[in-house]
């Protein structure tokens, strides 16, 4: 089957948010949800690290949903700080349950990957996990991961050794204390968006979901 690219809305907490969905394989055994960086500073589903983020996904045959969060491009609702952002994500999680009935798979970018851990980590439709960019020192926004010491979901963490939002010390440090299955891949360079890398990011989401859930 040929994948097409599919414009909709979904209804999420303070109004519709606004989707693309990739669509997958028949036989598809999983569907994906990808979560875009900060609204407040330009984040949106069409950012680079998210469209290869999904486009790796849904190479795997995948189903993958992008969303808008709420205020970002036609989605309805205001920014509200990253504590509704985590209802929108449980929104899309339900959207794809209801649409696919299948298990879900999670990742995120930067602002995406620090709010959407928090609604999918505990979610049992939910299998695994991935985390690009993570924020952990973004100025005057505190990010706290102790919940993953609880979440023993397969998880998949990328970074690039010169983001400016997860110092590597950083980011090793919450991989660490995440409970196990988990990889964690620095490319070694890299900025926070990957620029100039992003085929590499791809490859390794693509190879870890065919070993991960196949």
């Amino acid at each position: 089957m040929a994948h097409e690219i599919r414009s909709l809305f979904f209804p999420g907490p303070v109004g519709r948010l606004e989707a693309l969905l990739n669509t997958g394989d028949d036989a598809a055994t999983h569907a994906a949800v990808v979560c875009h960086p900060h609204p407040v500073y330009g984040g949106t589903m069409h950012n680079k690290v998210v469209y290869h983020a999904a486009k790796a996904l849904n190479g795997c045959g995948l189903p993958v949903l992008r969303f808008n969060f709420r205020g970002a491009g036609r989605s309805e609702g205001k920014h509200d700080d990253g504590r509704g952002e985590v209802e929108d994500v449980r929104a899309a999680l339900e959207w794809l349950d209801r649409e696919f009935h299948l298990p879900l798979l999670f990742a995120g970018f930067s602002f995406g990957a620090g709010v959407g851990l928090r609604a999918a980590c505990p979610d049992a439709r939910v299998v695994a996990l991935i985390a690009l960019g993570l924020p952990v020192a973004a100025a005057g926004r505190a990010y706290d991961y102790g919940f993953l010491r609880e979440c023993t979901k397969p998880k998949l963490f990328i970074s690039g050794t010169r983001d400016e939002f997860g110092p590597r010390a950083e980011i090793e440090r919450v991989a660490a204390s995440a409970a196990e299955p988990k990889q964690l891949v620095f490319i070694e360079g890299a900025d926070h968006f990957f620029e100039g890398r992003l085929r590499e990011v791809q490859e390794h989401i693509e190879r870890w979901v065919r070993e991960t859930l196949h």
